[in-house]
């Protein structure tokens, strides 16, 4: 396939050209013209990058949840080449921003490279890229959901969706499938316990439940 002929290039090469420029600004539209063969596995892995990594990237969760949302609905649809509204191409970010956070995902992108190659084609399709949209989908609505320090899990299963269609790697999305069950037992889990806490303590409970997970997680 023409994806992974001598012209391929890797990963991290092309999310480095995809930020690559002069301008302070780059919009989600210029980006979306720009990836090429990667079609919707880039996007998928631009748009949970600030969630799924530790790089610190406040407000960009919610946002990109619904871009993610509007992307897995077309996967479902059975479109191949992503579209987004024109309000949504012209969303900007910092450009500087978006190379520094790519920048610190830059080892862990090698890392990954060195597992990932064309297998188990049930990702190209139909079942398998159905299936794997309903998964975008439901990650995408967790992502959104504003239920403090929990992004991380369906961001991850995202960005892992992402690399495993861009490589046409079935194995790897996979175990991006497992992470999801994974992921949704977390929130099963945190959505116990929120109801139990307003029970208990009213809307309070969740200002509690907010300090447990940082506890948690190691960022109280």
């Amino acid at each position: 396939m023409s994806q992974h002929s001598a012209a391929h290039h890797s990963l991290s090469e092309s999310l480095r050209s995809i930020v690559s420029g002069q301008s302070e600004k780059v919009s989600l539209g210029e980006i979306v013209d720009a990836i090429e063969d990667k079609q919707f596995g880039m996007l998928l892995i631009l748009l949970s990058i600030p969630s799924a990594l530790p790089v610190p990237a406040a407000g960009y969760s919610t946002p990109f949840g619904i871009a993610i949302l509007i992307l897995g609905l077309q996967m479902l649809a059975g479109r191949r080449i992503p579209w987004l509204p024109q309000k949504m191409r012209e969303k900007s970010f910092s450009r500087q921003k978006l190379s520094g956070m790519i920048g610190k995902a830059s080892g862990f992108f090698r890392w990954v490279e060195k597992l990932v190659r064309p297998r188990l084609s049930w990702l190209s399709g139909r079942a398998g890229y159905r299936l794997i949209a309903l998964l975008v989908i439901f990650m995408s609505l967790l992502m959104c959901l504003p239920i403090p320090s929990t992004n991380t899990a369906p961001a991850m299963v995202i960005f892992l969706i992402g690399i495993g269609l861009c490589e046409d790697d079935g194995l790897f999305a996979l175990g991006a499938c497992a992470l999801g069950i994974v992921a949704a037992l977390l929130y099963v889990v945190v959505i116990y316990f929120a109801i139990v806490l307003i029970r208990e303590h009213g809307w309070d409970g969740i200002n509690q439940l907010k300090e447990f997970i940082k506890q948690k997680l190691g960022l109280g």
